[in-house]
């Protein structure tokens, strides 16, 4: 007897982490999907598949227009937006251009940015001056990856190595800009209590803790639970959906 998948009750948007893609969701996608989630896992502009329309003068603005366009074009709504890392300054970004498309953001160890800030503001001036100097070390314009995280399991680092790439600075350096009423958005954190140098995500993690409009939760993984203990993330992501 052919077993039927539930019918699906939450829409999940993901906006990914630097250096990444869509594809480096693909563990959690049956794992939500087994609790009723749609997870959508759109690439942005220049990274990923879409390596080959990088160009120099990319920015964050192109990548939110990349995620509000999934939102028009699918025209999906009531939709929880899933930010990881560098996906905190889109996720964003869209849930104020798409306002009206989204209830909910959820902030996985990721920014979150303040109007009129770049993701450089929020890295710390050694954080900051690291990307400047990788960058340019090469063309000017793009920034080799951070390493995985050392508790990264062999086979997972030999599948991700391979598929990430270069990020264009620009996406690093363009201040965001928020003009929309997003009061009406539900927002949850949740902080990676195996930080990495620089302890980047702390000060976002403190400030869900000690606002009662926030949810907060921690979990005991490295930066990229998605890879390294997805079905620990499923069950923190199913009980804040």
């Amino acid at each position: 007897m052919e077993r039927l998948m539930p019918q699906p009750t939450r829409t999940v948007v993901v906006t990914h982490g630097a250096w990444s893609a869509g594809w480096v969701w693909k563990k959690m996608r049956h794992r939500l999907a087994a609790h009723g989630v749609q997870l959508w896992t759109p690439t942005y502009t220049g990274v990923g598949e879409r390596t080959h329309l990088a160009h120099r003068d990319l920015t964050l603005d192109d990548h939110i227009a990349d995620i509000a366009a999934v939102l028009e074009f699918e025209d999906l709504r009531d939709v929880t937006i899933l930010a990881h890392s560098y996906g905190g300054m889109v996720g964003t970004g869209v849930c104020d251009r798409a306002a009206d498309r989204v209830s909910a953001i959820v902030y996985l160890d990721a920014f979150v940015p303040s109007d009129g800030q770049c993701l450089l503001d929020l890295v710390g001036p050694e954080g900051a001056a690291g990307m400047r100097e990788r960058a340019a070390a090469g063309d000017g314009w793009r920034v080799s990856p951070n390493p995985p995280p050392p508790d990264t399991p062999p086979a997972d680092v030999e599948w991700v190595t391979p598929r990430r790439g270069d990020q264009p600075f620009g996406t690093f350096t363009q201040p965001i800009s928020l003009t929309a009423d997003t009061s009406h958005i539900k927002r949850s954190y949740i902080y990676c209590l195996r930080y990495g140098p620089g302890d980047a995500f702390r000060q976002f993690s403190e400030m869900a803790q000690a606002d009662p409009a926030w949810e907060h939760r921690a979990i005991d993984a490295s930066h990229n639970p998605h890879i390294t203990c997805p079905d620990a993330l499923t069950g923190l992501l199913v009980e804040l959906l």
